[in-house]
């Protein structure tokens, strides 16, 4: 058997990519506000060998500092689709958390309307479904200091820390532009998804679980929710449990289409 190959890429979008020829899937994964794609980078050693594991870097952070972060939607999913779509080769999956649940949705819609490419599997999580309108705000417009107040105000409800809260400060201007990103999408309605889609939700999450049953209404194909232990940020306070239901699912989709 062939060695597989270990080198990182040199895509702004996917740094931290280690390629590995034998495996049947990508799994994409998109990062929450204000993150980059180092969030992910503990998965690497832990998905199995059929699975190439692409962490998504969003423009304005770690290793893309040299492009500005964007503030608007959909210049953000034209620029993620133009850098991985050499990458979609073969049978992947995306996953995103909070806004990156937004994000992996709407670039599997813009894949589908301008290359005709659909993601094996949605997995979303954290985030109600997209047609669903949030508390109408607009804190990304805030002057820094009313900007970091309502910062800390979430991350008291989604488990804070004052070490979170300093990098909000020194992390400011990708934060806002994050934020700017949530608070001004518009959903407009296309025809749902061919792909099945699994919806993750924190059991001690502010999101009601109404919003997140309504992803249901974004799929033709199977869909299902699991809550899991946790606040917002369960993705981490409980990963083994998600990984374990993530990689189980991506194992069974690769069964069924070989």
């Amino acid at each position: 058997m062939a060695p597989l190959r270990r080198e990182l890429s040199t895509n702004s979008a996917l740094p931290f990519l280690k390629p590995n020829p034998l495996a049947r899937l990508r799994l994409f994964c998109f990062p929450y506000a204000g993150a980059g794609a180092t969030v992910f980078h503990k998965w690497y050693d832990k998905v199995p060998s059929f699975i190439e594991l692409c962490s998504v870097q969003l423009p304005g952070r770690e290793t893309w500092m040299s492009a500005d972060p964007f503030t608007r939607l959909q210049p953000l999913i034209e620029a993620i689709a133009r850098e991985i779509l050499p990458y979609l080769d073969k049978p992947f999956v995306f996953f995103g958390h909070s806004m990156g649940a937004l994000l992996s949705f709407e670039l599997a819609r813009h894949l589908r309307s301008e290359r005709g490419l659909s993601p094996d599997y949605l997995f979303v999580s954290g985030r109600r479904a997209p047609h669903i309108v949030d508390a109408i705000s607009d804190i990304h417009s805030l002057p820094d200091t009313q900007f970091l107040e309502k910062l800390r105000d979430l991350s008291r409800t989604h488990n804070g820390s004052r070490e979170r809260e300093e990098l909000a400060r020194l992390f400011l201007p990708i934060i806002r532009a994050d934020i700017g990103i949530c608070e001004t999408y518009v959903y407009t309605s296309e025809p749902p998804l061919i792909c099945p889609v699994l919806a993750f939700g924190g059991l001690d999450d502010d999101i009601a679980t109404e919003a997140l049953l309504a992803w249901r209404e974004h799929t033709v194909a199977e869909f299902r929710l699991q809550m899991l232990p946790g606040e917002h940020f369960f993705i981490h306070s409980a990963e083994s449990l998600f990984l374990r239901i993530l990689l189980r699912e991506c194992d069974r989709i690769t069964r069924v289409s070989s």
